[in-house]
């Protein structure tokens, strides 16, 4: 992919960074691609940072479903309820355009204003620290995403359980590549849809190993779609109700619920517990103690409850992390096995 995330990424700050679109060359909106199945126009009500807010969907820079492109678009490679689609974005001088490909092009067209934060609120959000207020003043264009999509986030928050971000992200590189279908429409090379419920569950276990998914991972997923239906059903739910319904597959806790509404509901309270990284960064940005843990993390972003998904994320993008004291985490290779 085109851009970077922040330096020194972890699981948090993977999630917390953003994407580096490219402005692109062209100053107004660009002539459509050759014969695009749909095409959408549309005005946000206030400013909008592609990269900041579509920057969470993006699983590792080598993500065969996601691509910033040097001309300044964004694409995604989607499953939709209505079949396979890709999705292009781009936006100028206060409009974006939309384009889509495949039998999901009007789905994800139809879903677009959420996608780009149509239904967040910022507005509603009053910073308590200093380094807070001034990460929002230096990214105006966050919005919260909301995709409508569960198993897209799902999937790959498993692959992600109680491993480094260089597996996972491998992992599910692998498994796209190998069980998707190549993105409909005139996407960038190597793009993917990611595979079919019934594909997923038809993964033999030694193309899981190879991948380096253990099996309680691969258990999980299983499990998940197998249910895929009642899992896409809690995107219609709040919050709330939808990471109970989540919850209710083994394997699945607090930890991988909070990833998935953050994404698909553009939860705002959502806040990540669980996480090896997330209550140090907090702990040290707004009270210096780097040794904070889940409880107090949440008692430190009490002050912005409604809002403390929001306010984690500024956090991480202000870039205030505490200095590394051990070694990076170590990457296992079970594939080798």
């Amino acid at each position: 992919m085109a851009g970077r995330f922040a330096p020194r990424p972890t699981r948090a700050t993977v999630r917390g960074g953003h994407v580096a679109v490219p402005a692109g060359a062209a100053a107004g909106i660009p002539r459509q691609s050759a014969a695009p199945a749909r095409v959408r126009r549309w005005v946000p009500d206030g400013p909008l940072d592609l990269g900041l807010t579509l920057g969470p969907l993006r699983r590792g820079p080598g993500d065969p479903t996601f691509r910033a492109a040097p001309d300044g678009s964004v694409w995604r490679a989607c499953r939709t309820p209505a079949g396979p689609g890709t999705l292009r974005v781009r936006a100028y001088s206060g409009e974006v355009l939309g384009e889509a490909w495949g039998p999901g092009a009007v789905w994800l067209l139809d879903a677009l204003p959420g996608l780009l934060g149509a239904a967040d609120t910022p507005d509603a959000f009053v910073p308590r620290h200093r380094v807070v207020a001034l990460a929002r003043h230096r990214r105006p264009g966050l919005r919260l995403t909301r995709t409508g999509l569960v198993l897209e986030s799902l999937i790959p928050s498993v692959l992600e359980q109680k491993v480094t971000t260089v597996e996972a992200y491998a992992a599910w590189r692998t498994l796209v590549r190998t069980y998707g279908e190549p993105a409909p429409g005139p996407a960038p090379g190597r793009m993917y849809v990611m595979p079919a419920p019934r594909t997923w569950a038809l993964i033999p276990s030694w193309d899981w190993h190879r991948a380096g998914v253990d099996d309680k991972r691969a258990s999980t997923i299983l499990r998940a779609v197998r249910v895929a239906v009642r899992m896409e059903e809690a995107a219609r739910m709040e919050p709330g109700a939808a990471r109970a319904r989540l919850e209710v597959v083994p394997g699945i806790g607090p930890w991988t619920s909070a990833e998935v509404v953050q994404r698909s509901h553009g939860a705002a309270d959502a806040v990540t517990v669980g996480d090896l990284h997330l209550p140090g960064i907090v702990g040290w940005a707004l009270a210096g103690d780097r040794t904070a843990d889940d409880a107090e993390m949440l008692r430190l972003l009490e002050p912005y409850a409604g809002q403390r998904h929001r306010a984690a994320r500024l956090i991480l993008l202000s870039g205030r992390v505490p200095p590394r004291r051990a070694p990076r985490m170590a990457v296992r290779d079970i594939g080798n096995l």
